[in-house]
């Protein structure tokens, strides 16, 4: 039978029709439709969309050569639905549809369709949202330039936006006056460009929607990251507590041979070391140079940290790392040796606290001075306190022994909930720590000043001290004694009477103020000193002739913090400013003020942190001028009174540790 002859009952033979069927629409597939659409809750989004299907398809097909190639396409289309190998395929798949399709009104057409148009929730999982108002057709359209686009509907014109001669537009009615055209004209342009501007709106606001997915998208993927690092850390902190309870084994074990050693008896020909000489002598076993701890004896008993932590890097600028309620008084001084390492503090309460910043846990208390520590600072393992009591001390932290459990991170990442003094039967108040954690830590005491000291800093065997005995001393550490004793008073009045514009003691007439400390703050660099007192002065001296290079006149209050590097030297003041310094020439380089006076300040690379009378440390970021706030005060309501005013504050490589009136520190990643 001829393939283009029709069946007998009718209908053309199925798989043999070589043309495709005619587009115009039938009533079957109108009733289909219909009902279809009956079912349906709500047909608006359906009706929008066909809007827009409509639109676009309406520029394709409607376009010239386009209609033909569209008629080829389908005719190829339904010889291929023709096959008989496809069509078993397509039924076959129809038929492991879900219940609910196959049991539904919609006709067996519409379920082959739907499964020769399946996609994998994979590919569906990626499809946007269908909430674009314009279609596909018009973003292209408002993507191009729009000048050929104007021309296009309303004629060609030229660079004055006058029409060519012989264009003409569709709007043109020879009836109408020219006018009335030319504004016809530049109504259509001017709505035309207001459509175009509507959807390249449009488009822009879905381009920042997607952006800011993508950006969180990227902020989840950050936090997970900067969680995983985290555990890596407290493993490998507990893996470094591991190898310490095992290197201590090793050396429990060789001092138990060597005192076997030592006892077992020797004949008289063995041969003296000098070793047993050396411990034998009375005179170098009380000496200083006994108690120094030797550079080349670095291996601690305590937790130290091999590897150094970079969480705090990787924080967010102002995130809280913990919190510590370490005094029941207002904190006067503290220091750490570096981020995650030791952290000793100081209070009015009488006691100087040893913390491990990496547990959050209080490891040792350092007893011997009679008053409150009104400074302190921690370099290695050396720990230098002066107090109200006109006493120095230092500590050596690396004959401490620390005990295991005290140091152990937890694998939470967290503190424990004891979150408090981590001493044993700690409850109301913090009992005194194991009696023999800390008792072979203290070293010597050096004792010349007669008032208060209020300022120190050592670098090396060098050590320099400020008291209100209104002297400076220079220490030798080695030696143990004080070498060099620098008059304020005397080095002021002496530049007074050489110089009247630098180095006096306020021609005004103005003294110092009696309640601030009259060294306020001091830093030691080789034979620099640089020192701040209470007459708002900032002298440089020479400590290899004891006299004053260079004087800095700015503040109009009592200098309390400064710090400088190779090129600048950074101040702050109860004149409730901080002034930075250029060192080369004595100018001012840099200044900026607050609405309360500067008790404590430092800087690292990047930031300087002030505490000024607030519940916020003031942070300054040197790289892009930027002022902002740290602490716990950020987001606090005005009225907060459970908030304490920050006294002192320390930052090195970006985590800062704070200590607040109320005697709590924190530690903060800045």
């Amino acid at each position: 039978m001829d393939s283009s002859s029709p069946a007998r009952n009718g209908s053309p033979a199925r798989g043999r029709s070589t043309s495709p069927r005619p587009l115009g629409p039938r009533d079957d597939d109108d009733d289909d439709d219909a009902s279809i659409m009956d079912n349906l809750p709500d047909t608006r989004n359906l009706q929008a969309f066909g809007r827009k299907v409509t639109a676009t398809a309406g520029h394709l097909i409607g376009a010239d050569g386009v209609s033909q190639h569209y008629q080829n396409a389908l005719g190829e289309l339904h010889r291929e639905l023709r096959r008989p190998m496809l069509q078993r395929s397509v039924f076959s798949f129809a038929q492991a549809t879900p219940r609910e399709l196959v049991r539904s009104r919609i006709s067996v057409p519409e379920i082959q369709q739907r499964a020769l148009s399946y996609l994998p929730d994979d590919l569906l999982a990626n499809i946007p949202e269908d909430n674009n108002a314009y279609s596909l057709f018009q973003g292209f359209q408002a993507s191009l330039p729009e000048e050929p686009t104007i021309q296009r509907r309303h004629g060609r014109h030229n660079s004055r936006g006058q029409r060519l001669i012989g264009e003409a537009t569709e709007e043109d009615d020879p009836r109408l006056p020219t006018s009335m055209a030319k504004l016809k004209n530049q109504k259509h342009s001017m709505s035309h460009r207001l459509e175009m501007m509507g959807v390249r709106k449009h488009m822009c606001a879905a381009e920042i929607h997607e952006i800011n997915n993508k950006i969180a998208n990227l902020n989840t993927m950050r936090k997970m990251v900067v969680d995983r690092l985290a555990g890596l850390e407290a493993e490998e902190a507990e893996i470094e507590q591991e190898l310490l309870e095992v290197d201590n084994k090793i050396e429990d074990l060789q001092e138990e041979l060597e005192d076997a050693a030592a006892l077992a008896p020797k004949s008289p020909d063995t041969p003296t070391t000098a070793s047993q000489e050396e411990g034998s002598g009375d005179f170098m076993s009380e000496s200083i140079y006994q108690k120094l701890p030797s550079p080349k004896a670095k291996r601690r008993r305590n937790m130290r940290r091999i590897s150094m932590p970079i969480l705090h890097e990787h924080l967010e600028p102002g995130s809280k790392i913990r919190e510590l309620p370490a005094h029941e008084d207002t904190i006067t001084a503290l220091d750490f040796d570096a981020p995650w390492g030791t952290l000793v503090t100081a209070a009015l309460d009488d006691t100087v606290r040893v913390w491990d910043l990496n547990a959050g846990r209080c490891i040792g208390m350092l007893e011997g001075h009679l008053s409150s520590v009104r400074c302190l600072q921690v370099e290695e393992n050396v720990v230098a306190t002066g107090s109200m009591d006109a006493s120095i001390r230092l500590w050596d932290l690396s004959k401490a022994e620390y005990a295991p459990s005290d140091n152990r991170i937890n694998k939470g990442g967290e503190e424990d909930e004891d979150d408090g003094l981590t001493f044993e039967n700690s409850e109301d108040a913090p009992p005194p720590p194991p009696p023999t954690i800390m008792q072979d830590c203290p070293l010597f005491a050096l004792e010349s000043h007669v008032d208060e000291v209020t300022a120190l800093h050592f670098r090396g065997d060098t050590l320099v001290s400020g008291s209100a005995d209104k002297t400076l001393r220079q220490w030798d550490l080695v030696k143990g004694r004080c070498v060099q004793t620098l008059d304020v008073l005397w080095a002021a009045a002496q530049a007074n009477a050489t110089d009247t514009t630098s180095g006096q003691w306020r021609p005004t007439g103005r003294v110092a103020d009696a309640s601030a400390d009259f060294v306020g703050a001091l830093q030691v660099f080789d034979a620099a000193l640089a020192c701040g007192t209470a007459d708002g002065m900032v002298r440089l001296w020479d400590l290899r002739s004891g006299q004053v290079h260079r004087s800095l006149v700015g503040h109009t209050g009592p200098v309390t913090a400064l710090q400088f590097d190779d090129v600048h030297i950074v101040t702050g003041s109860m004149d409730r400013s901080i002034r930075i310094w250029d060192l080369r020439t004595g100018s001012i380089y840099d200044a900026y003020a607050y609405d309360h006076p500067v008790a404590s300040m430092m800087f690292d690379a990047r930031r300087i942190v002030a505490a000024a009378g607030e519940d916020v440390v003031k942070v300054y970021d040197k790289t892009d001028g930027r002022h902002w706030n740290c602490g716990p005060g950020v987001g606090a309501d005005d009225d907060a009174t459970a908030l304490s005013i920050i006294e002192r504050v320390r930052i090195k490589e970006g985590y800062m540790v704070e200590g607040r009136k109320n005697g709590t520190v924190g530690v903060w990643s800045c």
